[in-house]
């Protein structure tokens, strides 16, 4: 067995306590590392790697950096998703016996990130706990760096474990195996690299003596378990007090709007899905805000749309005073604009790791909260009114730190110079002294010059030798004998001391280092105070944070021509002249096409629209979701006027996107995105489907769209769009009284096309399919052949079947509880498509037809519902020459 130099052992010692990360390991200036951390950290730092004698025969890999930069060094680490364990020396080199002991003083992980580029200003940086007990799943979420914790549960669900992930986008996950194992397999919910740590010790009596006996009793048995998981986890890797966690939010799931991932996605509410950038999302829209921690509850309000009628009237309130009254919105948007990041300075505080730049950037936004209290007292605003009589703007907190920290303090506190003169006697007084000290070695140094006739003799200190004196070899001779004692010999130089010069060093060392340990310890006595009033400072956070959003809400309500949804707890939906609010600002070349929306009881709760590719359908679609979405935040929406009934949950199914990491087509991602929809649609749900069957044949697909629509409509009678390229399933108006046909208007003009974006009523009868190959780019020969074979199969099939015959039978008709579907051409009669009856199976007859005329019907279906906007040209030609091959056949 290797024996080690007692350095190495206890290195490795210290290691084995953080088995998971990379260990700066302190020696003198440096943080080294050694063995597999060194081979792997010069790869990824991209810094020299060396090795050392460690008492083997080979030298042990390693490699460091100055312990003054180490903070970027592990940043990138951490970027890269890195834990990192900092091992600092815990004892005094000078009265060590034997090795320094050093200790883990902290573990930095992707989720406990206090400060740098790591964490974005206006986004929080949470590390998630998942367990699971008893058939019911809990999640905490908590951003270290603002101190804010969230705790939820759920009856065990992996629907909801997904979904409730996902809204936090956390950086870093700990908890139960099965659950992280879960979340780190799926595709969907988590778009960035994630840490994941499996974690099972508890502190039980640590958070409870952190939130208090009256709030811990009254929280529920798994959600105090999983923050007790939580707590344990960042004791031991913080190993300090988490004074910034001074309480956590215990919500219901049924509290807000329920968005899963797929639906947040698709209707781009915080990053596109393309780019996946902020830009281009709602969010980028609404993101008015003024300040960081206000960016982050803006986030939050979109993630989490209300479904309390009153609490969305508060905030819909606010923005209407603030829309109209310009001054004081834009008074109060100057004002937010010089504070600064409240929750993250209260966050570093109660952290233990402010220094006097925070304090001021603190005493600075503290500074304003005055000012924008009045405002809102003054708004007209009952909210804000509320909000201003609850605000305590903390003006002794202010005070204090004026008194105590100098108006540009250096960074570390360590330098000296942050407690402003005057705020402590003493302190002042070895100031007086260190600089008498000074002024005495400057009197010196001419004094010794006068006396020794030497002009070049100068008086010059460092940190080995102390203060000396330096004569040039060429000036020696002119040194009186006997008072200079040798220190140094340079090679052009020598240095040299006297009695009285050792005598004030002493003095002026003795003061500066007194002066260095007073200041810092009155610099952790101020902290230390500031700390026991974390509570009001992050009160005081959210109350400004909750006023910068109103006026950012406003601004966009202003500056859009918004207007004020109105609320109602009935069932119908009307919405007059209603705009996407994403795509109307973007669009800087044309106006947008803005359409009319009624989804009502008593009429047609369901529209079912028709068209071509490029007209217009999703966008219009997403905008109904969206402005719901706006609505239920409580932010004005694109519209001339909006009725919006409170919607419980969205469900959307917009755009092809196969799971290719679960192994599921696009065809089956959408029927378990609908299975989801039929278990949890509501009557009060939101149901928004884009192309509805497709992804298998045609027969098939339009089987399936219409037996969803008919339980969709019998079932669950929530309000509903969908849109398909099926034009023969317009028939369902005549039976089913709650569906309406609505088309995108498309006016013709001799062979061209145009596109009206236009929501008007009825079912359209083409879709355009081979124009939008046209505009796609595709070679004119394939173009022309693919009217002329659609000519002629038209002809021929109105010839043959003298009209177009019905595909699906009337809806009502039940069906057996199993039989088996086979193509449509091959059937004797048509099956009532209804895959969610128990009843019998109803048959109706259909008049009997040759082989040449259901041929012929399956071209003509082929060709009016081949999707050539997601068809390559080599697939457009395919399938030109495969429909050719078919009617050289009949």
């Amino acid at each position: 067995m290797a024996t080690y130099t007692p350095m190495i052992e206890q290195y490795l010692s210290v290691k084995a306590q953080a088995q998971d990360a990379f260990l700066f390991f302190r020696l003198g200036d440096f943080y080294e590392m050694f063995f597999e951390d060194a081979l792997l950290a010069s790869k990824e730092l991209e810094i020299t790697l060396t090795g050392r004698d460690g008492g083997v025969e080979e030298k042990i890999p390693m490699c460091g950096v100055p312990y003054h930069s180490a903070e970027n060094y592990i940043q990138r680490l951490i970027e890269k998703g890195y834990k990192v364990a900092i091992c600092e020396q815990v004892e005094d080199p000078a009265t060590a016996k034997g090795v320094v002991r050093r200790e883990i003083i902290r573990v930095v992980t992707p989720g406990t990130v206090m400060e740098g580029k790591t964490i974005g200003d206006g986004a929080n940086n949470y590390l998630v706990c998942l367990t699971e007990q008893d058939g019911t799943m809990a999640l905490a979420a908590c951003d270290l760096s603002t101190g804010e914790l969230y705790v939820t549960s759920s009856p065990s669900s992996w629907e909801w474990l997904k979904g409730e992930v996902g809204v936090y986008d956390p950086s870093e996950l700990i908890g139960d195996e099965a659950l992280l194992s879960y979340i780190e397999g799926q595709a969907a919910p988590l778009g960035k690299a994630v840490v994941y740590t499996v974690w099972d010790k508890r502190k039980e009596e640590l958070s409870r003596k952190q939130f208090g006996e009256a709030a811990w009793i009254r929280l529920e048995h798994e959600r105090r378990s999983c923050i007790s998981l939580l707590i344990g986890y960042l004791s031991e890797t913080q190993k300090r007090s988490l004074g910034q966690l001074t309480k956590f939010s215990s919500y219901e799931p049924e509290q807000y709007m329920i968005l899963d991932p797929f639906t947040r996605r698709n209707l781009e509410l915080v990053e596109t899905v393309r780019e996946r950038s902020k830009k281009g999302s709602l969010l980028w829209l609404l993101d008015r805000t003024e300040t960081s921690m206000g960016a982050r509850l803006l986030r939050r309000w979109v993630d989490k749309p209300l479904l309390k009628r009153a609490e969305i009237e508060a905030r819909l309130e606010a923005v209407e005073k603030l829309r109209d009254g310009f001054i004081v919105r834009e008074d109060l948007r100057a004002s937010l604009k010089e504070v600064y990041d409240l929750e993250r300075l209260t966050g570093r505080i109660a952290f233990g790791s402010a220094n006097g730049r925070d304090m001021n950037a603190l005493k600075l936004s503290l500074r304003k909260a005055p000012g924008i209290k009045e405002l809102c007292q003054t708004s007209g605003s009952a909210t804000l009114r509320q909000l201003a009589e609850e605000m305590d703007v903390c003006g002794d907190l202010a005070d204090l730190i004026d008194a105590a920290i100098a108006e540009d303090p250096p960074v570390s506190v360590r330098d000296g110079g942050v407690i402003r003169s005057g705020y402590h006697e003493r302190l002042d007084e070895l100031r007086e002294a260190g600089s008498n000290g000074k002024r005495w070695i400057a009197e010196l140094e001419a004094a010794e010059r006068q006396h020794t006739g030497i002009k070049s003799l100068k008086i010059g200190y460092n940190k080995v030798f102390g203060y000396y004196i330096e004569v040039t070899k060429s000036n020696l001779g002119a040194l009186p004998e006997g008072r200079y004692e040798r220190k140094q010999t340079l090679a052009n130089a020598e240095r040299f001391v006297t009695p009285e010069l050792k005598e004030k060093e002493t003095l002026i060392l003795e003061a500066e280092e007194q002066m260095a340990d007073l200041e810092h310890r009155l610099f952790n006595e101020l902290r230390e105070r500031l700390a026991g009033q974390i509570e009001r400072l992050q009160l005081l956070g959210e109350q400004l944070s909750r006023i910068d959003v109103l006026c950012a809400l406003a601004a966009v309500a202003a500056d859009g021509g918004y207007v004020r949804p109105q609320l109602t707890d009935g069932y119908d939906l009307r919405i007059e002249q209603g705009r996407h609010p994403v795509v109307e600002t973007v669009m800087k070349d044309a106006a947008f096409i803005d359409n009319g929306t009624a989804l009502e009881k008593d009429k047609a709760s369901i529209l079912l629209i028709t068209g071509p590719n490029m007209a217009g359908k999703s966008t219009y679609m997403r905008q109904v979701a969206l402005i719901s979405i706006l609505a239920q935040i409580g932010s004005f929406v694109p519209a001339a006027k909006a009725e919006i009934p409170i919607v419980d949950r969205i469900f959307t199914r917009i755009g092809a996107a196969d799971d290719l990491i679960g192994g599921q087509s696009t065809f089956m991602v959408e029927m378990a995105d609908i299975q989801i929809m039929t278990e949890k649609a509501t009557s009060k749900s939101l149901i928004i489907i884009d192309e509805l069957g497709r992804g298998t044949s045609t027969s098939e697909g339009m089987a399936i769209a219409q037996a969803v629509i008919e339980y969709v409509h019998h079932h669950i009678g929530c309000k509903a769009l969908v849109s398909t390229h099926f034009h023969e399933l317009a028939h369902l108006e005549s039976s089913l009284s709650g569906l309406s046909n609505y088309r995108m208007a498309v006016q013709e003009s001799g062979d061209k096309v145009h596109f009206l974006r236009k929501l008007v009523p009825g079912a359209a009868d083409t879709s355009y399919g081979i124009y939008c190959a046209r505009l796609a780019g595709l070679p004119n020969g394939i173009i022309e052949r693919a009217y002329g074979l659609l000519q002629s199969l038209e002809q021929a099939a109105a010839a043959v079947a003298g009209g177009e015959l019905p595909v699906q039978p009337e809806a009502g008709a039940p069906l057996p509880d199993k039989q088996v579907v086979s193509e449509a051409a091959s059937m004797p009669d048509v099956v009532q498509l209804s895959i969610f009856g128990d009843e019998p199976a109803e048959r109706k007859s259909k008049p009997e037809q040759d082989d040449s005329n259901s041929g012929m019907k399956q071209i003509v279906n082929a060709i009016k519902n081949c999707d050539l906007m997601n068809m390559t040209p080599l697939e457009a030609m395919q399938l030109v020459n495969e429909l050719k091959q078919k009617v050289k056949q009949l």
